[in-house]
């Protein structure tokens, strides 16, 4: 306590400049941790977005071949999934594979075929690509390989 011209006030403590920059340089590490993570968290959950898509564009695919006597859709406009967007807001790719297009496929690091039936793909957050999935601007697509065994991103195929 102290007095100013006979009236008495209590005296408050603040915080030193040390404090702050102790606490702000806290912060700063919290943030530089957690940016990361969540943006992490956020590619993965695309992905699995992108995923599931995939494996309801390939039902809806098997469900034209069985009603079409074993024939694929040309398009995705053929089964109805034309205006399916990836998470990143771009349309799926689908490539029917016959001997016309077979060239035209998706390949592995090998440069093999990934399907033999159809190539369905998003070209991922960059939104490029190239044939080769071991390309490097490939390596965000979320593919569909080995005739629907695989989904996932093409740099852990």
């Amino acid at each position: 306590m102290f007095c100013v011209a006979g009236k008495k006030y209590q005296q408050t403590r603040g915080f030193s400049l040390i404090e702050l920059m102790i606490t702000i340089a806290i912060v700063a590490l919290l943030t530089s941790i957690a940016v990361p993570t969540y943006r992490d968290q956020v590619r993965r959950a695309n992905a699995s977005q992108a995923v599931s898509d995939m494996s309801g564009i390939e039902l809806a695919i098997e469900a034209y071949r069985v009603k079409n006597k074993d024939r694929l859709p040309a398009r995705l406009e053929d089964i109805g999934k034309s205006d399916l967007r990836d998470p990143w807001g771009r349309r799926y790719v689908y490539l029917e594979l016959t001997a016309r297009n077979a060239r035209r496929g998706r390949k592995n690091r090998n440069l093999a075929p990934l399907n033999t039936d159809y190539d369905l793909y998003s070209s991922g957050e960059d939104g490029l690509s190239s044939l080769p999935i071991n390309s490097i601007v490939s390596h965000d697509d979320v593919i569909r390989a080995n005739n629907g065994s695989y989904y996932g991103l093409a740099k852990e195929y």
